[in-house]
């Protein structure tokens, strides 16, 4: 029994899950300290260094003395250069005034459920989903709708099983395209048929687009907002430079709304955050303005890395793996190996399954429970080719052990 004396938190806190993927890398660091060679599929952080030039951007403005608060929204100059990307990539006409930069997009993404929630108010969540979507919603009292997709379909929310889901209770839509932790992409026929139904219920949606850069296989992005103007009115758009720019430490992400929406975000991160990095937003200000081979490069050589690791997994007996369009997971269906062992340890779920292949193939994977679905594990290939082909032939070895 707790003293009385016992500080308690509040119960939001105590809610709070913590994240799979953190955690997994957490001990997968903690085994390297102990000097032993680990190798990490687990957090999805491009490999690459931030291009030169945004680095000399943001050094610049340390020595010009841009060190001060900004605009709580984010510099103007900032604001405008998302603008302009917004025209020029996606066709989408946005005002300054509709656009708030955060301390990255996971910011910006709390920051809209906190203010567009209220306390039992539904949010759809279709899965597999990003984790930190539940928490977020439930942080801000809402109750996450999860809506299960399927491997058959590549993982994507169909009309029926979005307006079957409506009710008076439901306040928002999130739709993450590319997505983590599949890599599916809508097309733009996909996108149209769920924004028919949106429309029809007047249902707001979050658009992830963090992910829109990294395409394979000529694909191009399609924005939700760019479907019809009733659509647009319907649409929060999410993104940022951190997935497409190497610049994941940096903390700059961003969001289009509605002026109301965006007000009150800015209202909202001026009561916690205040204004994001002030150097940062002069690197992320060159991300945008500048040069994109970098960007196409890096998406070059994860198209490399998803053709062999694609190969090695799918030449496992018994795995399956749907072909990511975008982003750098494989979410590979590892099912077949529940009710074997390796060696004394029973491989019950997916989680067993990634214990195994962390304390014994010494490589660290997500089991799909973190991302809402059984029966898959999430491998990140932002890492080096010798990584991967040396991680995927300890996987393989756990693999071939497995007895029934």
């Amino acid at each position: 029994m707790e003293s009385e004396t016992t500080i308690r938190l509040a119960d939001r806190a105590r809610g709070i899950s913590t994240s799979p993927t953190m955690a997994i890398d957490a001990r997968a660091k903690q085994m390297t300290r102990e000097g032993i060679h680990v190798i990490s599929f687990g957090v999805g952080e491009p490999d690459f260094d931030t291009p030169v030039t945004i680095k000399e951007a943001a050094i610049a403005a340390l020595n010009k003395g841009f060190t001060k608060y900004t605009s709580v929204a984010g510099i103007e100059d900032l604001k405008q250069a998302i603008v302009d990307k917004l025209k020029t990539d996606n066709d989408l006409e946005y005002s300054t005034g509709q656009i708030v930069v955060s301390n990255g997009a996971k910011h910006s993404l709390y920051n809209l459920f906190q203010v567009m929630v209220n306390p039992g108010e539904e949010v759809i969540v279709p899965a597999p989903y990003w984790v930190s979507y539940v928490e977020m919603i439930k942080l801000a009292g809402g109750v996450p709708c999860v809506i299960r997709t399927w491997e058959e379909n590549d993982f994507k929310l169909t009309p029926a099983d979005l307006e079957k889901n409506i009710n008076p209770r439901t306040k928002l839509l999130i739709l993450n395209s590319p997505s983590n932790p599949t890599g599916s992409v809508y097309t733009r026929r996909e996108l149209e048929a769920l924004g028919e139904v949106l429309v029809r219920y007047r249902l707001p949606v979050i658009s992830d687009e963090i992910y829109e850069k990294l395409l394979y296989d000529g694909q191009k992005h399609v924005s939700l907002a760019t479907l019809s103007p009733e659509l647009k009115e319907l649409v929060i758009l999410v993104n940022g430079v951190s997935k497409s720019y190497a610049m994941t430490g940096w903390r700059i992400g961003y969001l289009a709304a509605p002026v109301p929406i965006a007000q009150a975000v800015a209202d909202l991160q001026s009561h916690s955050a205040s204004n994001p990095n002030s150097f940062a937003q002069w690197g992320a200000l060159e991300a945008l303005r500048g040069s994109q081979e970098p960007a196409k490069e890096m998406v070059a050589h994860f198209a490399t890395r998803r053709e062999y690791i694609l190969e090695r997994l799918q030449g496992l007996e018994g795995i399956t793996c749907r072909r990511p369009g975008g982003a750098f997971y494989v979410f590979p269906n590892v099912s077949i190996a529940f009710g074997k062992r390796y060696r004394d340890e029973l491989i019950q779920d997916a989680a067993d399954l990634a214990k195994v292949l962390l304390t014994y193939g010494r490589i660290a994977v997500v089991p799909g429970v973190a991302f809402g679905v059984e029966g898959y594990l999430r491998l990140s290939y932002a890492t080096n080719r010798k990584n991967i082909e040396e991680g995927i032939n300890r996987f393989a070895v756990v693999w071939n052990e497995l007895k029934a």
